[in-house]
C-alpha cells in the first residue's frame, strides 16, 4: 500500500534508504550514522520534499521524495526490489509533474535500467566532484508524452484519409 509519509516516519524511511544504499554501493556504506540519516530526513527531506511510502503491514518497504522537478529520493528494500514498489512510487512523481529530473550514480547500473526502462533520458555525466561522495553520477530527465501532439492528429488525419480512399 502506497501512503504518504508523515515526520513520525522519517526514521523508518532513514532506514530503507540507508539499507537500500548500502546494498547497492557496499564501498559508501557507513558513510552517515544511522543518527545523521534520521536527521537528515526529519530536518531537510521532509521539510523540503513531498514524501510517499509503500508498507506491507506495518513496515516500511519503500520510500520516493520529490519536489518541483526533481526526485530527490527513490529507494526500496533490496528484499522487494524488482516487484513493482520503485515504479509504483515513481508514478507518483509522475502524475504530478510533467518533467523530473534526478542524480543517480553511474555506477549503480541497477538504478540506470529501471530509470531508463520508464522513460528517463541520460543527460549528463559527472566525475562526481560536486557531490558528497564523490562519486561519478549521472543526470536522468523525464517529460511526460502528450498523447494528443502534433504527430498524433497527423496520424488521425492520415489514417482518415485512408479509410476514406479505401
Amino acid at each position: 500500500m502506497l501512503r504518504q509519509l508523515k515526520l513520525e516516519d522519517m526514521d523508518a524511511a532513514a532506514r530503507v534508504v540507508r539499507t537500500a544504499f548500502d546494498q547497492a554501493l557496499p564501498s559508501l556504506a557507513g558513510i552517515h550514522t544511522p543518527e545523521e540519516d534520521q536527521w537528515f530526513f526529519r530536518e531537510r527531506v521532509f521539510k523540503t520534499c513531498e514524501m510517499w511510502g509503500a508498507v506491507d503491514g506495518a513496515v516500511m518497504i519503500g520510500i520516493i521524495a520529490f519536489r518541483e522537478g526533481w526526485i530527490d529520493q527513490l529507494y526500496a528494500l533490496p528484499t522487494v526490489q524488482r516487484r513493482g514498489v520503485g515504479k509504483d512510487l515513481l508514478q507518483v512523481a509522475q502524475s504530478s509533474f510533467d518533467r523530473l529530473q534526478l542524480w543517480t550514480f553511474q555506477r549503480n547500473a541497477p538504478a540506470r535500467r529501471f530509470y531508463e526502462a520508464r522513460g528517463f533520458a541520460l543527460v549528463q555525466e559527472t566525475d562526481g566532484a560536486r557531490n558528497e561522495e564523490k562519486e561519478p553520477d549521472a543526470l536522468y530527465l523525464w517529460t511526460r508524452r502528450q498523447v494528443d501532439g502534433p504527430q498524433l492528429r497527423a496520424g488521425l488525419t492520415i489514417r482518415g484519409a485512408r479509410a476514406a480512399r479505401a
